[in-house]
């Protein structure tokens, strides 16, 4: 069985309120726009996560409201699920590993935060692309990997191929 990660760095976030906690920053209209153009891009590979997992920091859980928007069936929908978790705040992989080895669906979406991200990205996949983009991860970057595995728990590093990549700079 080959199971799907869908791996995404939250979208471009506002700093135009320099007192606003970290955790609280939301997206700026790059972002929101950044979001929006991830979902269609998914939606029109026909990647649409039934379980995501998502930082509880503003900016990703925006991030994500964005892609819903955009994918066959919305955030809520039925077999569709979302866990925001305080976790991935600036988790590392190790913490994200954890995270997705409680997933059950076969097309799992993580949004969380760099350095964590590229991190995960890098130790997932067998052979890692020689592309910038890929290890410095920028706001919005979202890769698919399949992993072959069984089930969730089984995932391991190094064992995923890294299937597509994208930032929304392409997109937008």
């Amino acid at each position: 069985m080959t199971l799907r990660l869908i791996l995404t760095r939250h979208a471009k976030s506002s700093w135009s309120a320099p007192g606003l906690d970290d955790h609280e920053r939301p997206l700026n209209r790059r972002g929101q726009a950044s979001a929006e153009a991830l979902g269609r891009w998914l939606a029109g590979r026909r990647i649409v996560p039934a379980q995501t997992f998502c930082s509880s920091a503003l900016r990703a859980q925006q991030t994500w409201q964005g892609i819903a928007a955009q994918l066959p069936a919305p955030a809520g929908a039925p077999g569709t699920t979302l866990e925001v978790l305080p976790a991935l705040y600036l988790a590392d992989p190790e913490t994200m590993l954890a995270v997705l080895a409680r997933a059950d669906a076969p097309v799992v979406m993580l949004i969380a935060h760099n350095p964590g991200i590229a991190i995960m990205a890098g130790n997932l996949v067998r052979n890692t692309p020689d592309d910038p983009r890929i290890s410095g991860c920028p706001t919005g970057a979202t890769a698919i990997i399949d992993l072959a595995a069984a089930n969730w728990p089984e995932a391991a590093w190094h064992s995923g191929t890294l299937v597509d990549f994208v930032i929304p700079r392409d997109l937008l």
